[in-house]
């Protein structure tokens, strides 16, 4: 195995994806990455942070020289809008494979990345997940998908062992939770996976409460749900609109807990959270998986990114910068830009300085999943989100109870 080559030195230069509409694994021009995201309707921010992320990795990769196994060669990005539903997803994912992309990296939505991998592995042509939890995607046996981040069932269960780690290490006892998620297999699985591992830790009671996926304006309900079993802490899984209503329905109900606790959220960890929630996202804790802030690799990747987009790179668009790292470490080692060559490539890529804080390499199992990824928990601390555990991670102390906890 191999780690990334001309990737790693690509971040220090600033360069321009080369131009052209010849490409694919003919060996002329250049090879065609495909990016389907939802780049329009109600997820269309993170989707084109995300799309902007593989952008990014194909003009760095390029002005790095290109895929130096074949002569130079130069990536392309062609993008697909999956407007967040499942069939255009499918449909978009179609044209670009139809269009030369010899591979596709996506999505953000595990009901949309379902139905692009079932086109991968018809077509034959290596997707790799930047963003999508749900295990069935694995699940099925395909052979031409690949995960850079933790799946549901592992981020539910690091994110219980993270919580007792954490009443470990604060001395402060967590015998109790509420966990609110959305409906959906995403919740579904991140929760069922938690609650299993809480007993293995001694956590005697977990509450669940579910909120609808659509038509979810107010928290309130649910939250006060949560607050009648006296909960020490309340967990929440879901998206950035619902982790946001979560957040401010705690502190409106002035719900007394040790601490509001994401696992898998969507909002906590992001960058906007601090500002938009006020004294509401004070000392949020969040497991989740992250990029890396204490990696000078990452800090330039993200100084670069604000520069030229002119806002935040979150996570999604770092995995989705990774993804294209990926396939190109692939191209590199299999010296071949056939996806059938370029799949068995990926295969057995070893790569060492993931921008993600993981424990170590990415590296793909025989499902596809990478065998390193796990989740970190950070908080909101002074209006930041900062990294808290493990040690070799964090950057400031865990702060528990959070403020105005019991």
């Amino acid at each position: 195995m191999k780690k990334v080559v001309g990737v790693v030195a690509a971040v220090a230069l600033v360069g321009t994806a080369a131009c052209g509409s010849s490409s694919g694994s003919d060996g002329s021009g250049p090879i065609k990455i495909g990016s389907v995201h939802p780049t329009t309707g109600a997820l269309a921010g993170v989707g084109g942070l995300m799309n902007d992320g593989a952008a990014m990795a194909v003009e760095d990769i390029n002005a790095a020289g290109g895929i130096s196994s074949l002569d130079g060669r130069t990536l392309e990005l062609v993008s697909g809008d999956s407007q967040g539903k499942a069939e255009v997803g499918q449909s978009e994912a179609q044209r670009l494979i139809d269009d030369g992309a010899v591979a596709l990296v996506g999505t953000y939505q595990s009901d949309v990345t379902q139905n692009v991998a079932s086109v991968a592995e018809r077509s034959r042509v290596p997707l790799v997940i930047d963003v999508a939890v749900d295990d069935k995607i694995l699940d099925q046996g395909y052979q031409y998908t690949f995960r850079i981040q933790p799946n549901a069932s592992s981020m539910g269960t690091d994110g219980a062992k993270a919580l007792a780690a954490i009443e470990e290490q604060t001395g402060q006892a967590i015998d109790r939770v509420s966990y609110l998620h959305i409906e959906g297999s995403f919740g579904d699985s991140v929760f069922d996976a938690f609650e299993k591992e809480a007993v293995n830790q001694g956590i005697s009671s977990v509450q669940e409460i579910t909120y609808p996926a659509t038509n979810f304006s107010d928290a309130t309900t649910q939250v006060r749900e949560a607050a009648v079993s006296n909960p020490d802490v309340i967990v929440a899984t879901g998206y950035y609109p619902d982790g946001l209503l979560i957040a401010n329905a705690v502190q409106q109900l002035n719900v007394n807990v040790k601490g509001l606790y994401g696992i898998a959220n969507g909002a906590f960890d992001d960058s906007s959270f601090p500002g938009a929630a006020g004294p509401a996202g004070e000392g949020v804790l969040s497991a989740n998986y992250h990029f890396d802030a204490t990696d000078d690799r990452v800090t330039d990747i993200r100084t670069r990114f604000q520069e030229k987009f002119g806002r935040p790179m979150e996570t999604a668009a770092m995995l989705s910068y990774q993804a294209v790292e990926v396939i190109a470490a692939g191209l590199e080692d299999g010296a071949d830009a056939d996806p059938e060559a370029l799949r068995e490539a990926i295969s057995g890529v070893s790569i060492e300085d993931p921008l993600l804080a993981f424990s170590g390499p990415i590296t793909f199992d025989e499902t596809g999943q990478n065998s390193n990824a796990t989740v970190i928990v950070m908080q909101v601390r002074d209006g930041a989100v900062t990294q808290v555990f493990p040690e070799e991670f964090a950057q400031e102390q865990i702060q528990f109870p959070t403020g105005g906890g019991r």
